[in-house]
């Protein structure tokens, strides 16, 4: 079944080209999720800043070490 598939594919450039664009769809859509990920992942780091920044408990330097982010991002939160 695959050795078919694979001989059918190599012989017809329609079929080359459909393979392809399924597998650039593919990866964009994994790029995409990687993307959305770690948009997702900033986000939530800037909401728990502005809560910690908030509860006035925490100095800027240790949410700035905690956090990843620089004493100026935070402040810009």
């Amino acid at each position: 079944m695959a050795s078919t598939l694979l001989q059918t594919i190599s012989q017809d450039e329609r079929e080359r080209a459909i393979f392809r664009s399924r597998k650039k769809f593919s990866m964009d859509i994994a790029s995409d999720m990687a993307t959305a990920k770690d948009i997702g992942i900033q986000e939530g780091i800037a909401i728990m800043v502005r809560k910690l920044k908030e509860d006035g408990e925490m100095s800027i330097e240790a949410i700035a070490r905690l956090s990843g982010l620089s004493i100026a991002e935070i402040e810009d939160l």
